[in-house]
């Protein structure tokens, strides 16, 4: 699913009559090419309007919400019927390419989640689209650290819920209404130093994550930021959260490997075959309870598009002719890296590269690639041992 953000991302550039959002990996890469790919800091970019929070919790990683969610009905868009049935069918594959997923269509969910512990305060607001793997990271976190958030489902096709922002990508986190965290690297390095320090200020904070521009290959504009696998301590709050030598590297190592090569690997796999994209979409179009027509129109387009689009990123990421061994290699990698004397990445408890992992594999449960992932690796273990801590994120110190 993260390759699918990622991809996501980058089926902007197949569906860009839509003007499809973006999420935190851009250009369809890993799952989405970056539809759906945000992570850039911009404090004080808008306020974003009213909301109505409901609550409930996510009854899958990819799936509508058990609560204060719903079907946003015919007309949504208010384009007239033939408009309505495209714009749902390209969002879908879209949304299906960045976090493969199913956007819920609602207007705005809002969802809140609490947790035990002591926040500093922080009024949290995380717009994500939900089965984007860059959103699920920071969700992961959000969980595990027991910081209280509310969730706001952006539609990935009019966007009207981030209409406030110059800022085109999710997840965005507002913070206490007026602070905009993008980028999900950014917005987990930043809150975890937050989290951890007493001598510096959030803005503070956010000064060590600088906005860097510049242009790629093919010459276009990208944005990236300096220092987002960095946690900013003083030499004290390092070792006392890093107590063992080359455990903050390792952790640094593993994140960025995560962003940079396991999401591309969820939309090649997730969409490997017909079949399990005809699977994919059809289990989105029954939680998004198209109606009849129109949810025939979208399973079947639906999946031939990000079918296609899947080959397209095996041969840009140069993946095996059998993308599912380029996967149980990238999970028993991890697992390696683990080790047989640890538990987590952190030892005991998770840490950040924990979550990362975590945040973007979770998002292809209930898929056949999950469900092969799980029987022919080593990772089951681990996954079951941070779903665990998930359930019970009161028990976890992060």
């Amino acid at each position: 699913m993260a390759a699918s953000c990622r991809a996501l991302c980058n089926v902007r550039s197949y569906f860009n009559p839509l003007g499809l959002v973006r999420s935190q990996y851009g250009a369809l890469g890993p799952i989405g090419v970056r539809l759906l790919d945000s992570e850039t800091h911009r404090p004080g970019r808008g306020v974003p309007p009213g909301k109505t929070s409901s609550q409930g919790g996510y009854r899958r990683s990819y799936g509508t919400g058990s609560g204060g969610s719903g079907s946003s009905g015919p007309g949504v868009f208010g384009r007239g019927a033939g408009v309505r049935v495209s714009v749902r069918v390209m969002g879908c594959a879209v949304l299906l390419g960045a976090g493969l997923g199913t956007y819920q269509t609602v207007k705005n969910s809002v969802q809140t989640h609490l947790a035990a512990e002591d926040t500093k305060g922080l009024k949290l607001t995380l717009y994500q689209y939900k089965t984007c793997p860059f959103c699920s990271k920071v969700r992961a976190f959000l969980d595990f650290q027991g910081l209280p958030y509310e969730v706001v489902e952006v539609n990935p096709v009019m966007r009207k819920e981030i209409k406030w922002s110059t800022y085109r990508k999710v997840p965005i986190l507002m913070v206490d209404g007026d602070v905009q965290l993008n980028d999900s690297s950014v917005i987990i390095s930043s809150l975890k130093t937050y989290s951890v320090t007493k001598k510096k200020s959030l803005a503070e904070v956010l000064g060590y994550y600088p906005e860097m521009r510049s242009k790629n290959d093919s010459g276009k504009e990208v944005t990236e930021y300096s220092n987002k696998y960095w946690l900013m301590l003083s030499q004290e709050e390092t070792q006392d959260l890093y107590p063992q030598k080359e455990a903050q590297k390792e952790e640094m190592k593993w994140r960025q490997w995560a962003d940079d090569w396991l999401v591309h690997l969820i939309s090649p796999n997730v969409y490997r075959t017909p079949s399990e994209a005809l699977a994919s979409f059809d289990y989105i179009v029954r939680e998004g309870k198209f109606g009849s027509f129109e949810g025939f129109f979208a399973k079947y387009v639906g999946a031939t598009a990000m079918f296609l689009i899947a080959k397209r990123l095996k041969n840009k990421y140069h993946l095996q002719d059998d993308v599912r061994q380029d996967l149980y290699t990238a999970v028993n990698d991890w697992v390696a890296a683990i080790g047989k004397k640890k538990n987590f990445m952190g030892g005991e408890q998770p840490n950040l590269a924990d979550l990362a992992v975590f945040g973007i594999l979770r998002v292809m449960e209930g898929l056949q690639a999950f469900e092969d992932m799980m029987e022919n690796t080593k990772v089951k273990r681990w996954y079951q041992r941070m779903e665990t801590a998930r359930l019970n994120p009161q028990d976890l110190q992060l």
